[in-house]
């Protein structure tokens, strides 16, 4: 990983610090050795539990005692049962407000274990430790915790923010090629939302290294951070973080729940749900058909094209009256006016959502 990734910059968000790599664990020694936390709690998943967990282990020092407590993999297990678990495990081993949870896992685990830390004895301290790509570009910057509600995404939760974010790159060596395409759409929609130069960049990943990548991770954590600082409780700008989400998050608990389709990943309903909402946004707002066409031929190129019947699209609009965007029964998107202009709460009838979704099939 060359010496690039060691002399990564500390970014300052609101009330923490995001920190990286070899230096970050420095700073999370630092901080543990400086503080009075009465006991540790590791949340993991299976998968990190298996991949992850003992490299993190062997880069921490202290002498706090710690357990780990262990949740199921996956989306589907992102939910109050499994929070009702934790907590009843953290009640069981005598936890109190004092301790500390880190959450060593991907989105899941940080969102849950983020959620479970600040509602458990109405509030602990916690890190988040992503060890997705998805997780280091979006899901554990911003202070946003919290679980679905059935089949509805990220509809419990409060926005709270860690003590620290550590940022260890070399976590992505243990990630399917899937789940790293899937964590690219995040940062797709950061040059789409924020920067056009960025966005160039991205067009072509044919020849991504590990040091690209880590330039990637690094430029995408300043975007979101430099967004939730001027708005941490998203009621203006953090919006606009919120491009593809809309349709994305829709198309995502569709196929959550329809066992016989292939479950999609987050990040690749989010590609869909941002080749939807370009569309929107050519059609009502002015986005050039260059960049559209542009968009459509960068994310079909990485994502390829998931097939929606009538039947689909019906339901899939029906589920956007779940979104938390939406106010007085509206539903709010996000589109753009160009590349890097977006454009917040935005309205778009269900005949054009299924056009929309005709030129996402046929060009």
């Amino acid at each position: 990983m060359a010496d690039k990734i060691f002399v990564m910059t500390p970014i300052t968000a609101d009330t923490y610090q995001i920190v990286f790599n070899t230096a970050g664990y420095d700073s999370l020694n630092t901080f543990l050795d400086t503080s009075t936390y009465s006991k540790l709690f590791i949340i993991v998943d299976e998968n990190t539990h298996e991949q992850c967990l003992a490299d993190f282990l062997g880069e921490l020092r202290t002498s706090l005692p710690l357990d780990i407590i262990e949740i199921p993999a996956g989306e589907s297990h992102k939910t109050i049962d499994t929070c009702v678990q934790v907590w009843e495990a953290l009640a069981e081993i005598d936890a109190d407000r004092k301790a500390l949870i880190i959450n060593l896992g991907g989105g899941v685990v940080t969102d849950l274990g983020g959620f479970v830390a600040s509602t458990f004895k109405r509030g602990m301290d916690f890190i988040n430790i992503p060890t997705s790509l998805l997780a280091m570009v979006d899901a554990s910057v911003g202070g946003k915790t919290g679980v679905d509600l059935g089949n509805l995404k990220n509809l419990v939760g409060v926005i709270q923010n860690p003590q620290l974010v550590l940022i260890d790159a070399a976590f992505l060596a243990t990630l399917p090629q899937e789940e790293m395409r899937s964590g690219l759409a995040e940062i797709f929609k950061h040059g789409l939302i924020a920067d056009t130069a960025y966005w160039d960049q991205l067009k072509d990943l044919s020849a991504l290294t590990t040091n690209d990548l880590n330039d990637l991770i690094y430029k995408s954590i300043q975007i979101k951070n430099t967004i939730v600082l001027q708005d941490p409780l998203e009621k203006n700008i953090r919006k606009t973080l919120n491009f593809g989400h809309t349709l994305g998050h829709a198309i995502e608990s569709y196929f959550l729940v329809h066992q016989e389709r292939k479950s999609l990943l987050h990040g690749e309903a989010v590609a869909i749900g941002m080749l939807l909402e370009s569309y929107l946004s050519y059609k009502t707002v002015g986005l050039s058909k260059i960049e559209l066409e542009e968009i459509s031929h960068t994310l079909k190129q990485m994502y390829g094209l998931v097939e929606f019947n009538e039947e689909d699209i019906d339901a899939i609009i029906n589920l956007l009256k779940y979104d938390k965007k939406n106010s007085n029964g509206v539903v709010n998107f996000v589109l753009l006016e160009k590349i890097s202009q977006p454009i917040i709460d935005q309205q778009a009838t269900n005949t054009l959502i299924k056009e929309a979704f005709q030129h996402y099939t046929n060009t």
